[in-house]
Protein backbone atom coordinates (compact mmCIF):
# COMPACT_ATOMS: atom_id res chain seq x y z
CA UNK A 1 0.00 0.00 0.00
CA UNK A 2 1.51 3.28 -1.14
CA UNK A 3 -0.11 6.67 -0.75
CA UNK A 4 1.61 9.75 -2.08
CA UNK A 5 3.13 11.72 0.81
CA UNK A 6 1.82 14.89 -0.83
CA UNK A 7 -1.69 13.68 0.01
CA UNK A 8 -0.82 12.89 3.63
CA UNK A 9 0.81 16.21 4.52
CA UNK A 10 -2.38 18.27 3.92
CA UNK A 11 -4.33 15.83 6.11
CA UNK A 12 -1.84 16.30 8.94
CA UNK A 13 -2.14 20.06 8.60
CA UNK A 14 -5.95 19.90 8.54
CA UNK A 15 -5.93 17.72 11.65
CA UNK A 16 -3.67 20.14 13.55
CA UNK A 17 -5.93 23.06 12.63
CA UNK A 18 -9.14 21.14 13.42
CA UNK A 19 -7.88 19.47 16.60
CA UNK A 20 -8.97 22.27 19.00
CA UNK A 21 -12.54 21.94 17.67
CA UNK A 22 -12.72 18.13 17.80
CA UNK A 23 -13.69 18.28 21.45
CA UNK A 24 -15.16 14.81 21.92
CA UNK A 25 -14.60 11.29 20.67
CA UNK A 26 -17.50 11.28 18.19
CA UNK A 27 -16.23 14.38 16.40
CA UNK A 28 -12.71 12.97 16.21
CA UNK A 29 -13.75 9.57 14.89
CA UNK A 30 -16.23 10.91 12.30
CA UNK A 31 -13.69 13.46 11.02
CA UNK A 32 -11.03 10.75 10.78
CA UNK A 33 -13.51 8.36 9.12
CA UNK A 34 -14.41 10.97 6.50
CA UNK A 35 -10.76 11.61 5.63
CA UNK A 36 -10.01 7.87 5.54
CA UNK A 37 -12.83 7.27 3.08
CA UNK A 38 -11.50 10.03 0.81
CA UNK A 39 -8.04 8.42 0.79
CA UNK A 40 -9.47 5.01 0.01
CA UNK A 41 -7.34 1.87 0.40
CA UNK A 42 -4.84 2.36 3.23
CA UNK A 43 -6.57 5.47 4.51
CA UNK A 44 -7.64 3.78 7.74
CA UNK A 45 -4.07 3.11 8.78
CA UNK A 46 -2.89 6.58 7.78
CA UNK A 47 -5.61 8.33 9.83
CA UNK A 48 -4.93 6.06 12.79
CA UNK A 49 -1.28 7.14 12.76
CA UNK A 50 -2.14 10.83 12.37
CA UNK A 51 -4.88 11.01 15.02
CA UNK A 52 -3.86 8.28 17.43
CA UNK A 53 -7.33 6.70 17.18
CA UNK A 54 -7.56 2.92 16.81
CA UNK A 55 -8.68 1.26 13.58
CA UNK A 56 -11.81 0.04 15.37
CA UNK A 57 -12.74 3.58 16.47
CA UNK A 58 -12.34 4.99 12.96
CA UNK A 59 -14.32 2.04 11.51
CA UNK A 60 -17.09 2.87 13.96
CA UNK A 61 -17.06 6.44 12.63
CA UNK A 62 -17.45 5.12 9.09
CA UNK A 63 -20.56 3.17 10.12
CA UNK A 64 -22.01 6.28 11.77
CA UNK A 65 -21.44 8.32 8.59
CA UNK A 66 -23.13 5.60 6.55
CA UNK A 67 -26.18 5.37 8.86
CA UNK A 68 -26.62 8.77 10.53
CA UNK A 69 -30.31 8.06 11.24
CA UNK A 70 -29.29 5.36 13.73
CA UNK A 71 -27.29 7.78 15.88
CA UNK A 72 -28.38 8.83 19.36
CA UNK A 73 -27.04 12.38 19.32
CA UNK A 74 -27.61 12.75 23.06
CA UNK A 75 -24.73 10.32 23.68
CA UNK A 76 -21.11 10.31 22.60
CA UNK A 77 -20.58 6.65 23.45
CA UNK A 78 -23.00 3.74 23.58
CA UNK A 79 -24.49 2.97 27.03
CA UNK A 80 -21.84 1.45 29.27
CA UNK A 81 -19.04 2.79 27.08
CA UNK A 82 -15.81 4.28 28.39
CA UNK A 83 -13.06 2.73 30.44
CA UNK A 84 -14.05 1.45 33.86
CA UNK A 85 -11.88 2.11 36.89
CA UNK A 86 -9.62 -0.67 38.11
CA UNK A 87 -11.70 -0.92 41.29
CA UNK A 88 -14.85 -1.47 39.19
CA UNK A 89 -13.14 -4.21 37.19
CA UNK A 90 -11.55 -5.85 40.26
CA UNK A 91 -13.49 -4.93 43.42
CA UNK A 92 -11.26 -5.02 46.48
CA UNK A 93 -7.96 -4.68 44.63
CA UNK A 94 -6.99 -1.41 46.35
CA UNK A 95 -7.44 -2.97 49.78
CA UNK A 96 -5.49 -6.07 48.72
CA UNK A 97 -2.53 -4.00 47.47
CA UNK A 98 -2.62 -1.83 50.58
CA UNK A 99 -2.31 -4.94 52.76
CA UNK A 100 0.62 -6.22 50.69
CA UNK A 101 2.43 -2.89 50.88
CA UNK A 102 1.85 -2.53 54.60
CA UNK A 103 3.47 -5.93 55.19
CA UNK A 104 6.57 -4.87 53.24
CA UNK A 105 6.81 -1.25 54.42
CA UNK A 106 9.90 -0.21 56.34
CA UNK A 107 8.85 1.47 59.58
CA UNK A 108 5.28 1.96 60.70
CA UNK A 109 2.83 1.29 57.83
CA UNK A 110 0.51 3.97 59.23
CA UNK A 111 3.23 6.61 59.36
CA UNK A 112 3.26 9.74 57.19
CA UNK A 113 6.65 8.57 55.82
CA UNK A 114 6.05 5.46 53.72
CA UNK A 115 8.53 3.53 51.65
CA UNK A 116 8.50 -0.06 50.41
CA UNK A 117 11.25 -2.61 49.79
CA UNK A 118 9.14 -4.86 47.54
CA UNK A 119 9.44 -4.58 43.76
CA UNK A 120 6.53 -4.02 41.35
CA UNK A 121 6.75 -7.50 39.85
CA UNK A 122 6.72 -9.08 43.33
CA UNK A 123 3.60 -7.08 44.18
CA UNK A 124 2.04 -8.11 40.86
CA UNK A 125 2.65 -11.81 41.55
CA UNK A 126 1.10 -11.57 45.02
CA UNK A 127 -1.96 -9.84 43.54
CA UNK A 128 -2.22 -12.59 40.92
CA UNK A 129 -2.27 -15.12 43.75
CA UNK A 130 -5.15 -13.18 45.30
CA UNK A 131 -7.10 -13.33 42.03
CA UNK A 132 -6.22 -9.94 40.52
CA UNK A 133 -4.49 -10.53 37.14
CA UNK A 134 -3.17 -7.00 36.53
CA UNK A 135 0.07 -5.68 35.07
CA UNK A 136 3.00 -4.20 36.98
CA UNK A 137 2.16 -0.80 35.39
CA UNK A 138 -1.28 -0.85 37.02
CA UNK A 139 0.35 -1.86 40.32
CA UNK A 140 2.61 1.20 40.07
CA UNK A 141 -0.36 3.53 39.47
CA UNK A 142 -2.31 2.09 42.40
CA UNK A 143 0.73 2.28 44.69
CA UNK A 144 1.20 5.97 43.85
CA UNK A 145 -2.48 6.62 44.62
CA UNK A 146 -1.84 5.03 48.03
CA UNK A 147 1.13 7.43 48.47
CA UNK A 148 3.80 4.73 48.29
CA UNK A 149 6.97 4.96 46.23
CA UNK A 150 9.63 2.44 45.32
CA UNK A 151 12.94 3.69 46.68
CA UNK A 152 16.25 2.69 45.14
CA UNK A 153 19.63 2.54 46.79
CA UNK A 154 21.26 5.85 47.62
CA UNK A 155 25.00 6.36 48.00
CA UNK A 156 24.86 8.46 51.14
CA UNK A 157 25.97 6.49 54.22
CA UNK A 158 29.48 7.52 55.16
CA UNK A 159 32.00 4.92 56.26
CA UNK A 160 30.04 1.92 54.97
CA UNK A 161 27.88 0.74 57.87
CA UNK A 162 26.47 4.08 58.95
CA UNK A 163 24.75 4.65 62.29
CA UNK A 164 23.25 1.44 63.72
CA UNK A 165 20.20 3.40 64.94
CA UNK A 166 19.41 4.80 61.48
CA UNK A 167 16.14 2.86 61.05
CA UNK A 168 15.25 3.31 64.70
CA UNK A 169 15.48 7.09 64.20
CA UNK A 170 13.12 6.84 61.23
CA UNK A 171 10.65 4.98 63.43
CA UNK A 172 11.06 7.59 66.18
CA UNK A 173 10.36 10.40 63.71
CA UNK A 174 7.30 8.59 62.39
CA UNK A 175 5.90 7.96 65.85
CA UNK A 176 6.52 11.57 66.92
CA UNK A 177 4.87 12.97 63.78
CA UNK A 178 1.80 10.78 64.27
CA UNK A 179 1.51 11.79 67.91
CA UNK A 180 1.66 15.52 67.13
CA UNK A 181 -0.87 15.18 64.32
CA UNK A 182 -3.17 13.19 66.59
CA UNK A 183 -3.07 16.06 69.09
CA UNK A 184 -3.75 18.68 66.41
CA UNK A 185 -0.29 20.24 66.67
CA UNK A 186 1.57 21.53 63.58
CA UNK A 187 4.28 19.37 62.00
CA UNK A 188 6.61 20.84 59.39
CA UNK A 189 9.45 19.54 57.25
CA UNK A 190 12.12 22.13 56.46
CA UNK A 191 15.21 22.43 54.29
CA UNK A 192 17.09 24.75 51.95
CA UNK A 193 16.62 23.97 48.28
CA UNK A 194 19.69 24.05 46.05
CA UNK A 195 21.01 27.58 45.62
CA UNK A 196 20.31 29.01 42.18
CA UNK A 197 22.21 31.52 40.05
CA UNK A 198 20.10 34.49 38.99
CA UNK A 199 20.44 35.49 35.34
CA UNK A 200 20.32 34.01 31.85
CA UNK A 201 21.64 30.62 32.94
CA UNK A 202 20.66 27.17 31.72
CA UNK A 203 17.97 25.56 33.86
CA UNK A 204 17.62 21.79 33.63
CA UNK A 205 14.57 20.39 31.85
CA UNK A 206 12.63 21.42 28.77
CA UNK A 207 9.79 23.82 28.03
CA UNK A 208 7.42 24.08 25.07
CA UNK A 209 8.64 26.57 22.48
CA UNK A 210 8.31 26.97 18.69
CA UNK A 211 10.32 24.31 16.85
CA UNK A 212 13.89 25.32 16.09
CA UNK A 213 13.74 28.27 18.49
CA UNK A 214 15.27 27.23 21.83
CA UNK A 215 15.73 29.85 24.51
CA UNK A 216 19.32 31.14 24.42
CA UNK A 217 21.26 31.32 27.69
CA UNK A 218 24.83 31.94 28.80
CA UNK A 219 27.40 29.30 27.87
CA UNK A 220 28.96 29.40 31.34
CA UNK A 221 27.77 29.42 34.95
CA UNK A 222 30.04 32.08 36.42
CA UNK A 223 28.00 33.96 39.01
CA UNK A 224 26.66 37.39 38.11
CA UNK A 225 28.08 39.70 40.79
CA UNK A 226 25.11 42.06 40.63
CA UNK A 227 22.30 39.48 40.62
CA UNK A 228 24.07 36.85 42.74
CA UNK A 229 22.35 33.70 43.98
CA UNK A 230 19.20 32.90 45.91
CA UNK A 231 18.70 30.36 48.69
CA UNK A 232 15.08 29.10 48.76
CA UNK A 233 14.29 27.86 52.28
CA UNK A 234 11.14 25.74 52.34
CA UNK A 235 8.65 24.94 55.09
CA UNK A 236 6.25 22.11 54.25
CA UNK A 237 3.17 21.51 56.42
CA UNK A 238 2.89 17.71 56.36
CA UNK A 239 -0.70 17.69 57.60
CA UNK A 240 -2.11 20.46 55.40
CA UNK A 241 -0.07 19.53 52.28
CA UNK A 242 1.01 23.10 51.64
CA UNK A 243 3.83 25.38 52.62
CA UNK A 244 5.99 28.42 52.09
CA UNK A 245 9.34 29.18 50.51
CA UNK A 246 11.37 32.09 51.86
CA UNK A 247 13.77 33.15 49.09
CA UNK A 248 16.90 34.58 50.66
CA UNK A 249 19.37 36.74 48.73
CA UNK A 250 22.12 36.60 51.37
CA UNK A 251 23.82 33.79 53.30
CA UNK A 252 22.05 30.55 54.21
CA UNK A 253 22.57 30.72 57.96
CA UNK A 254 20.68 29.33 60.94
CA UNK A 255 19.26 32.81 61.57
CA UNK A 256 17.86 32.77 58.01
CA UNK A 257 16.40 29.29 58.56
CA UNK A 258 14.59 30.27 61.75
CA UNK A 259 13.39 33.55 60.22
CA UNK A 260 11.86 31.47 57.41
CA UNK A 261 9.99 29.36 59.97
CA UNK A 262 8.86 32.53 61.76
CA UNK A 263 7.45 33.95 58.51
CA UNK A 264 5.63 30.67 57.79
CA UNK A 265 4.09 30.64 61.26
CA UNK A 266 2.64 34.15 61.15
CA UNK A 267 1.47 33.83 57.53
CA UNK A 268 0.24 30.23 57.31
CA UNK A 269 0.71 28.32 60.56
CA UNK A 270 -1.03 30.46 63.16
CA UNK A 271 -4.28 30.90 61.14
CA UNK A 272 -4.64 27.10 60.82
CA UNK A 273 -3.40 26.18 64.32
CA UNK A 274 -4.62 29.07 66.53
CA UNK A 275 -4.59 26.95 69.70
CA UNK A 276 -1.26 25.23 69.10
CA UNK A 277 1.08 24.93 72.07
CA UNK A 278 3.75 22.85 70.30
CA UNK A 279 5.52 22.84 66.94
CA UNK A 280 7.39 19.82 65.57
CA UNK A 281 10.18 20.38 63.03
CA UNK A 282 11.66 17.50 61.02
CA UNK A 283 14.87 18.40 59.20
CA UNK A 284 18.26 17.23 57.99
CA UNK A 285 21.17 16.78 60.35
CA UNK A 286 23.43 19.29 58.63
CA UNK A 287 23.43 22.73 57.04
CA UNK A 288 21.75 25.81 58.45
CA UNK A 289 19.40 23.63 60.54
CA UNK A 290 22.04 21.07 61.55
CA UNK A 291 21.92 19.10 64.76
CA UNK A 292 25.32 20.49 65.84
CA UNK A 293 24.59 24.07 64.82
CA UNK A 294 24.60 26.15 68.00
CA UNK A 295 23.17 29.23 66.27
CA UNK A 296 20.20 27.11 65.12
CA UNK A 297 19.38 26.26 68.72
CA UNK A 298 19.85 29.84 69.92
CA UNK A 299 17.55 31.21 67.22
CA UNK A 300 14.94 28.52 67.98
CA UNK A 301 15.12 29.59 71.64
CA UNK A 302 14.30 33.15 70.63
CA UNK A 303 11.40 31.95 68.47
CA UNK A 304 10.09 29.66 71.21
CA UNK A 305 10.05 32.52 73.70
CA UNK A 306 8.49 34.89 71.16
CA UNK A 307 5.66 32.46 70.37
CA UNK A 308 5.43 31.10 73.94
CA UNK A 309 5.50 27.64 72.39
CA UNK A 310 7.47 24.42 72.76
CA UNK A 311 9.49 23.72 69.60
CA UNK A 312 10.48 20.09 69.14
CA UNK A 313 13.06 19.02 66.58
CA UNK A 314 13.74 15.61 65.03
CA UNK A 315 16.78 15.39 62.75
CA UNK A 316 17.20 12.76 60.05
CA UNK A 317 20.31 10.60 60.52
CA UNK A 318 23.45 11.49 58.54
CA UNK A 319 23.24 10.56 54.87
CA UNK A 320 19.45 10.30 54.71
CA UNK A 321 18.43 13.80 53.63
CA UNK A 322 16.43 12.49 50.65
CA UNK A 323 13.93 10.98 53.09
CA UNK A 324 13.04 14.46 54.28
CA UNK A 325 9.39 14.91 53.32
CA UNK A 326 9.91 18.34 51.81
CA UNK A 327 12.26 16.93 49.16
CA UNK A 328 9.60 14.90 47.33
CA UNK A 329 6.47 16.77 48.42
CA UNK A 330 7.58 20.35 47.67
CA UNK A 331 11.01 20.80 46.07
CA UNK A 332 10.48 18.16 43.37
CA UNK A 333 7.31 19.92 42.17
CA UNK A 334 8.99 23.33 42.18
CA UNK A 335 11.85 21.97 40.05
CA UNK A 336 9.34 20.41 37.67
CA UNK A 337 7.34 23.63 37.45
CA UNK A 338 10.27 25.86 36.49
CA UNK A 339 12.15 23.32 34.35
CA UNK A 340 13.85 24.82 31.33
CA UNK A 341 13.09 28.42 32.38
CA UNK A 342 16.08 30.69 33.16
CA UNK A 343 15.73 32.33 36.57
CA UNK A 344 16.52 35.82 35.35
CA UNK A 345 15.33 37.80 38.38
CA UNK A 346 14.14 37.51 41.97
CA UNK A 347 10.60 38.25 40.78
CA UNK A 348 10.69 35.34 38.33
CA UNK A 349 11.86 32.97 41.08
CA UNK A 350 9.12 34.07 43.49
CA UNK A 351 6.36 33.91 40.85
CA UNK A 352 7.41 30.48 39.56
CA UNK A 353 7.52 29.01 43.06
CA UNK A 354 4.19 30.58 44.02
CA UNK A 355 2.61 29.18 40.86
CA UNK A 356 3.48 25.58 41.76
CA UNK A 357 0.40 23.40 42.32
CA UNK A 358 -0.49 19.71 42.05
CA UNK A 359 -3.62 17.67 41.40
CA UNK A 360 -3.57 16.48 45.02
CA UNK A 361 -4.17 20.03 46.27
CA UNK A 362 -0.60 21.04 47.12
CA UNK A 363 0.07 24.77 46.93
CA UNK A 364 2.87 27.02 48.10
CA UNK A 365 3.33 30.64 49.08
CA UNK A 366 6.59 32.41 48.34
CA UNK A 367 8.18 35.56 49.70
CA UNK A 368 11.46 37.36 49.06
CA UNK A 369 13.75 37.87 52.06
CA UNK A 370 15.98 40.93 51.52
CA UNK A 371 17.59 40.76 54.97
CA UNK A 372 21.33 40.35 55.44
CA UNK A 373 22.49 37.45 57.59
CA UNK A 374 25.91 37.61 59.22
CA UNK A 375 28.11 34.55 58.87
CA UNK A 376 30.65 33.18 61.31
CA UNK A 377 28.65 33.93 64.48
CA UNK A 378 30.08 31.98 67.41
CA UNK A 379 27.86 30.80 70.27
CA UNK A 380 29.79 30.47 73.52
CA UNK A 381 29.38 27.62 75.98
CA UNK A 382 27.68 30.04 78.36
CA UNK A 383 25.10 31.04 75.72
CA UNK A 384 24.50 27.40 74.87
CA UNK A 385 24.00 26.54 78.54
CA UNK A 386 21.34 29.27 78.76
CA UNK A 387 19.12 27.59 76.17
CA UNK A 388 16.07 25.96 77.73
CA UNK A 389 16.51 22.64 75.96
CA UNK A 390 15.41 19.14 76.89
CA UNK A 391 17.04 16.24 75.07
CA UNK A 392 15.16 13.04 74.40
CA UNK A 393 16.52 9.89 76.02
CA UNK A 394 16.82 8.36 72.53
CA UNK A 395 19.61 10.14 70.65
CA UNK A 396 19.23 13.50 72.32
CA UNK A 397 21.58 15.02 69.75
CA UNK A 398 18.90 14.31 67.11
CA UNK A 399 15.72 14.68 69.15
CA UNK A 400 15.13 17.57 71.53
CA UNK A 401 12.65 20.26 72.58
CA UNK A 402 13.27 23.94 73.22
CA UNK A 403 10.93 25.76 75.59
CA UNK A 404 10.21 29.40 76.34
CA UNK A 405 12.65 30.72 78.93
CA UNK A 406 9.84 30.97 81.49
CA UNK A 407 9.05 27.23 81.27
CA UNK A 408 10.88 24.36 82.90
CA UNK A 409 12.48 21.53 80.94
CA UNK A 410 10.49 18.36 80.19
CA UNK A 411 11.16 15.51 77.76
CA UNK A 412 9.51 15.24 74.35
Amino acid sequence: MLINEDKIIPIRKRYESMKPFLTDERLRRTWAASEAQILGHGGLKILSEITGLTDATITKGMKEIKNPADLDLSRIRTPGGGRRTIEEVYPGITKALSEILEESTSGSPMSPLKWTTMGLHEQKELLHQKGFPISHVTVMKLAHELEYSLQGNMKAIAGGAGNPDRNAQFEHINATVVEYQKNGQPVISVDTKKKENIGEYKNNGKEYRPKGNPRKVKDHDFIDKELGKVAPYGIYDITQNNGMVNVGIDSDTAAFAVESIRRWWYSMGQPVYPDASQLLITCDGGGSNGSRNRLWKRELQALSTELNMEIAVCHYPPGTSKWNKIEHRMFSYISKHWRGIPLISHEVVVNLIAGTKTKTGFSVQCVLDKNNYETGIKISDEELAGINISKNTFHGEWNYSIFPISKSNVNI
